[in-house]
């Protein structure tokens, strides 16, 4: 294989990989809550600041000396405490919605988007400015001949890993099956002894350090971070949810390659593709909720009148 399309390949896998970590988060909160989650982007690049907080902490004050594992507690930390993060806005926040008109928590989550960017830009040291962020690991492996980073590897783990769990937690545990049941009617849930608001906790806590995850490699991938990443991350993993279908697990997946790979194509065919190619990505999201509107493996909602 050649190596210049190798790369390519490696690079739209990682993208794919980077972007599903985020749309999962949007599926699964719409499938269980039926709530557009706008501000999950933001909370998800919360972890980046948290781990670069919490490392200092750690090499600085709490335990010097411990290098690499300084790092790694700090990015568990990050994931945890971002988990914790998305609870905690549910609590205060998006749980007064639930009953309310699917608009009014979608700009309750907009404006909550707002609120997270600015305390970030204001909490954290000079947090207006770029902030550097290291490669989660460096190296490189050879395959096929072509050297591929071994962050990209990484990615593809990590993402694949957090996929299969998910899977799992969901299809073959007994908090699984209570998150599916208070998707499917939470007021029968109720009646079989299932708290929903324990469920939508647990589901905040999952999407929320699932998103943590994407945020931190996101931010490694970029080299730097920003107050403002929330933005574009979350809208691309809105899109990826929207294309595949809200709440289709399957179907996040799917979008999220499908805008990985019209991302890696545009910068890879033409002059300046890296300025455009948000905007043929978008126009792909247009395309197919012209035709499709429930998205490619969304379910159509009929309601009677």
């Amino acid at each position: 294989m050649d190596a210049i399309l190798l790369q390519h390949i490696m690079n739209w896998l990682m993208l794919g990989c980077l972007y599903t970590l985020v749309a999962l988060g949007f599926s699964l909160l719409f499938g269980v809550l039926n709530v557009i989650h706008f501000s999950h982007g933001d909370v998800a690049i919360v972890a980046p600041f948290l781990a670069l907080a919490s490392v200092q902490a750690v090499s600085s004050w709490l335990a010097p000396g411990l290098g690499a594992w300084g790092w790694i507690l700090s990015l568990g930390f990050a994931v945890l405490a971002t988990g914790c993060l998305g609870v905690l806005l549910d609590w205060l926040v998006i749980r007064r919605f639930r009953n309310s008109p699917a608009m009014m928590a979608l700009v309750a989550t907009v404006a909550l988007g707002a609120v997270l960017r600015e305390l970030v830009r204001t909490v954290y040291p000079q947090g207006s400015n770029p902030k550097p962020f290291p490669l989660v690991v460096e190296g490189k492996l050879a395959i096929a001949g072509t050297e591929i980073s071994a962050f990209t590897i990484v990615v593809l783990v990590s993402a694949s890993g957090l996929v299969a769990l998910l899977y799992l937690l969901l299809h073959r545990t007994p908090i699984g099956m209570r998150i599916r049941a208070v998707a499917e009617d939470r007021e029968v849930a109720r009646l079989m002894a299932i708290n929903p608001n324990r469920i939508f906790a647990v589901t905040f806590f999952i999407a929320s350090a699932i998103g943590a995850v994407g945020g931190l490699l996101y931010g490694s991938y970029a080299g730097v971070v920003r107050f403002d990443f929330g933005i574009q991350l979350g809208l691309i993993g809105f899109s990826a949810a929207v294309l595949g279908g809200l709440g289709s697990m399957h179907g996040a997946i799917v979008g999220s390659l499908l805008i990985a790979g019209i991302d890696v194509l545009a910068q890879a065919t033409l002059a300046d593709g890296a300025a455009y190619r948000l905007v043929f990505v978008f126009l792909l999201v247009i395309a197919v909720l012209v035709l499709r509107p429930s998205g490619m493996f969304g379910k159509p909602i009929i309601e009677k009148v």
